[in-house]
């Protein structure tokens, strides 16, 4: 049982480096993300490219991976969140959706149906691992995940609190209209924001590489384990966002226990109940629930 406690906080540290970007989005700008997932392949297609046909190391490619992830973040927001944003709540989460849609079909054309994995890129580090004790192992690679999502969680966290554009963001997150009266730009804001959560997205990339394989399509499971690590540990909270990717991940060890195909049930059960524990106690209009629910009530 403590075996599988262990590598169930390491999984839920990939759920949390997942789900890393599309918190950040949500508490920075309110856009629940539907693209999230299909970006991510696409960064680890990225790196797979840089890989097979450069030769680069994953990690080496990250270094141009990742800034071109933040450009491509940077001009979604400029040129189709912002605008899709005046619509409506409704308009900019069907927009994500197309653009995922666009994202999976695009990647099918050039790539394929063949899965692709950067685990034969990194060398021996795919398989390492160490002993804790007798009879007790974990992977070098979702070790180092989970060091990277505290990592990165942490210094957003401190970005978000201690530095001046940080508390910009956080001010255009809060109330757009007036942080412009104070000399705040929010568009740009909010483009930094977006940068800086596909420049996370670009990481997650990496770890869905190493740990196992990916194809086109698989952006739809990606953002459904982001998006339930997210509403389980609160959105807006960074750290919550750790806190709910372990909490998934032992609920579905909880249920893999209980029934050989309870790996997955379990963590959709438990994500639905907190779902609907939130909007029982919520209080006001269907629609004030939602969003408390979500974590978009102020």
């Amino acid at each position: 049982m403590t075996n599988q406690i262990i590598q169930a906080i390491l999984l839920g540290g990939y759920y949390a480096l997942l789900a890393c970007g599309l918190s950040f989005m949500f508490s920075v700008m309110k856009i629940i993300n539907l693209a999230h997932g299909s970006l991510l392949v696409l960064a680890g297609y990225l790196l797979w490219f840089l890989a097979e046909h450069y030769h680069l190391s994953p990690f080496v490619g990250l270094l141009i991976v990742t800034p071109l992830m933040m450009l491509i973040g940077w001009a979604l927001q400029a040129f189709l969140l912002e605008k899709s944003a005046r619509g409506g709540e409704l308009l900019p989460i069907l927009t994500t959706f197309g653009l995922a849609i666009v994202i999976e079909n695009l990647l099918f054309e050039h790539f394929g149906a063949n899965t692709r994995s950067l685990a034969p890129y990194i060398g021996d580090l795919s398989w390492q691992s160490w002993e804790l004790f007798s009879g007790v192992y974990v992977g070098k690679t979702s070790v180092y995940i989970l060091v990277t999502a505290i990592i990165i969680l942490g210094s957003l966290q401190l970005f978000m609190k201690k530095t001046p554009l940080g508390r910009q963001i956080r001010a255009t997150a809060h109330d757009p209209d007036t942080a412009g009266i104070v000399g705040i730009n929010p568009k740009k804001a909010s483009a930094i924001a977006a940068a800086l959560a596909m420049g996370t997205v670009a990481i997650s990339g990496l770890a869905l590489g190493v740990r196992g394989v990916f194809d086109a399509y698989s952006g739809g499971p990606q953002l459904l384990f982001a998006f339930e690590a997210t509403i389980i540990g609160g959105v807006g909270s960074l750290w919550g966002t750790l806190i709910g990717g372990i909490i998934l991940a032992l609920a579905q060890t909880i249920g893999a226990n209980i029934h050989p195909q309870g790996f997955l049930l379990g963590g959709h059960i438990l994500f639905i109940i907190i779902l609907l524990i939130r909007l029982v106690l919520a209080k006001g209009g269907v629609s004030h629930r939602m969003k408390a629910a979500f974590g978009g009530a102020k």
